[in-house]
């Protein structure tokens, strides 16, 4: 019987997709690391959201996991070349969360520039501070998106009903994908110091954590506000408290922190003109209904009937053509595993040529490395990891087809 753990909440609705014969569901929301390390040599999937961290060590000691499921798009949690070097599948879901995270985006964006915030924490003190919260209109204000992923357009068309100007910048995105009457494509620099509002929809990377320090922050407008929805470190935090407090910008709103929950003494709690709520870009009842179907509907599909769906790190196009070519995978398999025996020392490169009517030629290569690396590693070899561990070892691998 396959184990799944469930480390973070998820609804009624998806454990109930998992109620199966073959599956038990270890349901551990609040787990904590001493338990959790009673459960990861057992566990065969383990299905997430944002609050677990998936590390390495973990990965190492769950011998028997073959999937993680991530409910939600980011995996910045996810040590993925790990799980990658263990044979471990990771999917996510991808557009569970899209509509959720614009929503709130636009709340936060709406709040801010009416301070209703203000507003509320004034009345609940006793004040009436209508004087001096005088807000701004949105139409005609300039929203700068950094990310045109779904998230970052469906904020950009929610953003156009309310008659704002739009800047975009995303490295993998030109002109020619949009209408340049309604969003005009720029750099960076054009778009922090041109927007009226500035929103952030990237993975968290090391080409965009701090992507806005200081020295950045310093080039917005003095009046201009600033959101993420997207992940805490995007934005340094101690220099947006310093940025908000010395009024270089007027605001900000932010729902992603570098460590949640925050503490007593985070800077964010001593700052003016900030917005804060804790996390709640996903935290609908349609997004949480829906990111906990889907993700464990994947899950199941994959130990039940080894079926992917988005899967993160497989090095493999198109799953479906695997059980076509099944017979040359099991033939390209046993030629690696005779070719091992026969080896008297290291491999420095594999050269594979392919010939025939199968034009999809990669499956077969990696199923050849399954069978080189059979004997001469302790890893578990799979179609997730063969070339990893080819890459790992200095391996060279070249192939052509004809």
């Amino acid at each position: 019987m396959h184990k799944i753990l469930i480390t973070d909440p998820i609804s009624d609705q998806g454990l109930k997709i998992l109620e199966h014969d073959e599956l038990e569901v270890i349901y551990k929301p609040d787990i904590s690391e001493n338990e959790l390390e009673v459960f990861l040599p057992i566990i065969d999937g383990w299905i997430i959201r944002s609050g677990t961290q998936v590390k390495s060590k973990h990965l190492k000691e769950a011998k028997k996991l073959s999937v993680i499921g991530r409910a939600g798009v980011g995996v910045d949690n996810i040590d993925i070349q790990a799980a990658t070097s263990a044979g471990v599948v990771v999917m996510n879901l991808p557009d569970g969360n899209t509509i959720s995270a614009a929503e709130h985006t636009l709340s936060l964006l709406s709040g801010l520039s009416r301070n209703i915030h203000l507003g509320h924490l004034g009345l609940v003190k006793g004040e009436w501070n209508r004087h001096k919260l005088v807000g701004n209109e949105l139409k005609g204000k300039t929203l700068g998106v950094i990310g045109l992923g779904k998230i970052g357009r469906e904020v950009i068309k929610r953003a156009l009903s309310y008659d704002m100007k739009i800047l975009g910048h995303d490295p993998f995105v030109n002109q020619d994908m949009f209408d340049p009457e309604k969003i005009k494509i720029v750099d960076i620099d054009t778009l922090t110091t041109e927007s009226d509002f500035i929103t952030l929809h990237v993975p968290l990377i090391d080409s965009t954590r701090d992507l806005f320090n200081l020295d950045r922050l310093k080039m917005m407008k003095s009046s201009a506000r600033i959101i993420n929805v997207a992940r805490g470190g995007i934005i340094n935090e101690e220099d947006l408290s310093i940025a908000l407090n010395e009024d270089i910008i007027a605001g900000a709103g932010i729902d992603v922190f570098v460590k949640e929950p925050i503490d007593s003494n985070h800077p964010f709690l001593s700052t003016k003109n900030l917005l804060i709520t804790p996390h709640l870009g996903a935290s609908t009842i349609e997004a949480k209904e829906g990111v906990s179907k889907g993700i464990c509907e994947q899950v199941k599909d994959f130990l039940l009937n080894q079926k992917l769906s988005n899967v993160l790190n497989i090095p493999i196009a198109d799953m479906s053509i695997l059980k076509q070519i099944e017979p040359y995978l099991l033939m390209t398999e046993k030629l690696g595993i005779i070719l091992s025996q026969l080896i008297g020392e290291s491999v420095s490169s594999v050269k594979i040529d392919c010939f025939g009517t199968i034009e999809e030629s990669k499956p077969m290569i990696i199923s050849f490395l399954k069978g080189l690396f059979n004997k001469i590693t302790d890893n578990r070899i799979n179609f997730i990891n063969a070339i990893s561990v080819a890459e790992e070892r200095g391996i060279s691998i070249s192939h052509s087809y004809s």
